[in-house]
């Protein structure tokens, strides 16, 4: 069993508190995603479980154990970088077997535990090289199996595929997740990109300025966001936001567009509505003005702006579709149950 969890957690530089009292339950090998954008707090949260930063209040246990005062090899932790941190003298080999030769671990257990998360990491026909005679992928590869032979009881990976292209990257992700559920070890994951979070992640944590904005499954986000931040940072394109007022039966948006909705609460709101489910309807309320059209293939971006607002507006239409065809402005409407509605103050989501 290796289970994390993280009991008020906080973390002060002086006066400045920027991790704000996180809660979290991490289970026996689950896969958790910490995501957010540069400068939430997500690597300081990573270096405290690492023990690499000292938490200024609340408890981390790993196991039950409570690690607070615990040094980062008394944790049984491992930990993957952003840059690699690979010894650019040392072979492969040697790079991988350094911690297992430190901790005085017999000359055939290391070899055994090298070559068994070489083959694993199809690194095999490269235990003789240096790590600058490796591709980016093959780097973080060894970066990957120097902690997979120590055995930890809990990864960690700080933004590892944040220096390779972005081809490589959609490998690296299959592979890192392949590998986790076939080591079945507990893992946490930093990362800025959603993308990753989303197809890497049992559950994902939404940090926002050190506060936690929403936990649960990637579904669950994409789904029922709770609060516009979360909806604004996760899926992409982004999803739609439109100032309106809610009343009975709907949405009076600014520019007088009505949408029926079957929202509860009055007053001042944000209409949430992501560019798929916006539903082409030539006696639609929502008028888009084209400015560009994205071909990606399977499905064709419509970017341009609210008739009347200028407000920016994004729709997803499936197949091709030619600037012709699509011309100078479309209709649409959004069914009420793929609406979401936040408060127009706290950006929180309403009528849960």
């Amino acid at each position: 069993m290796s289970t994390v969890t993280l009991n008020d957690v906080r973390k002060s530089y002086g006066r400045d508190e920027i991790i704000h009292g996180v809660n979290i339950d991490i289970a026996d090998k689950e896969f958790i995603v910490v995501v957010g954008p540069s400068g939430c707090g997500k690597s300081t949260l990573l270096r405290m479980i690492a023990g690499l930063e000292t938490i200024s209040d609340g408890s981390i246990s790993i196991d039950g154990q409570v690690v607070n005062k615990l040094e980062p090899m008394e944790r049984n932790i491992a930990m993957v970088f952003q840059n690699y941190a690979l010894y650019p003298h040392m072979s492969v080999f040697d790079n991988m077997a350094y911690s297992l030769k430190i901790a005085r671990l017999g000359k055939q257990e290391i070899r055994d535990r090298v070559e068994k998360a070489a083959s694993l990491l199809q690194l095999s026909d490269y235990l003789k090289r240096k790590p600058r005679e490796l591709s980016g992928g093959q780097r973080q590869r060894v970066a990957m199996g120097r902690a997979i032979v120590r055995k930890p009881a809990v990864f960690l990976f700080d933004e590892p595929l944040s220096n390779l292209d972005a081809k490589l990257r959609v490998q690296m992700r299959l592979e890192i997740r392949k590998l986790q559920r076939e080591l079945g070890v507990t893992s946490v994951y930093v990362t800025h990109d959603q993308v990753e979070a989303m197809t890497l992640g049992d559950r994902l944590m939404v940090l926002n300025g050190g506060h936690v904005e929403q936990f649960g499954t990637p579904i669950e986000l994409y789904e029922r966001p709770a609060s516009r931040f979360v909806a604004d940072f996760i899926g992409s394109p982004s999803m739609n936001m439109l100032s309106g007022t809610a009343g009975s039966g709907g949405i009076t948006l600014e520019n007088g567009a009505f949408i029926a909705s079957e929202t509860r609460t009055t007053g001042p709101v944000q209409l949430g509505i992501r560019p798929e489910h916006l539903v082409l309807d030539e006696n639609g309320p929502l008028v888009l003005e084209a400015s560009m059209v994205e071909q990606l293939g399977s499905n064709t971006l419509v970017h341009g702006f609210l008739s009347g607002t200028g407000k920016a507006l994004v729709a997803s239409l499936q197949g091709v579709h030619s600037e012709a065809s699509i011309g100078p402005a479309l209709q649409f409407d959004v069914p009420p149950a793929a609406q979401h509605v936040f408060d127009a103050d706290t950006g929180k989501r309403l009528d849960d």
